[in-house]
């Protein structure tokens, strides 16, 4: 696990921070999205006026919720699976980066 960002919740329900890897050194924002029912992602994810993924919301085995988090971009091998949690200080979050297992 790697943390590849970090971020802050505002009152409107965005979060703000920056994304940091090899490939990618922006500041991003999630937007939320107001939900239709259809499966589609709770929050679109931008680098300034750049869309550059989307996010989910989940509830983990602990049942503590979580961002279920796809970036893209084409300057990306392969798009980037992580996931944003909560620390343990209000409002921080923290994007956590694991490799997919292979099945």
């Amino acid at each position: 696990m790697a943390n590849i960002g970090n971020f802050t919740k505002a009152e409107d329900g965005t979060f703000t921070g920056t994304i940091k890897t090899l490939a990618l050194n922006t500041k991003a924002k999630f937007s939320p999205l107001e939900q239709t029912g259809n499966g589609g992602p709770d929050f679109r994810i931008f680098a300034g006026n750049v869309e550059i993924g989307a996010a989910w919301k989940k509830t983990s085995q602990q049942d503590r919720p979580y961002l279920s988090v796809k970036l893209d971009d084409p300057s990306l091998p392969a798009p980037i699976y992580a996931s944003l949690h909560e620390d343990e200080q209000p409002s921080q979050f923290s994007m956590i980066w694991t490799r997919p297992q292979a099945k």
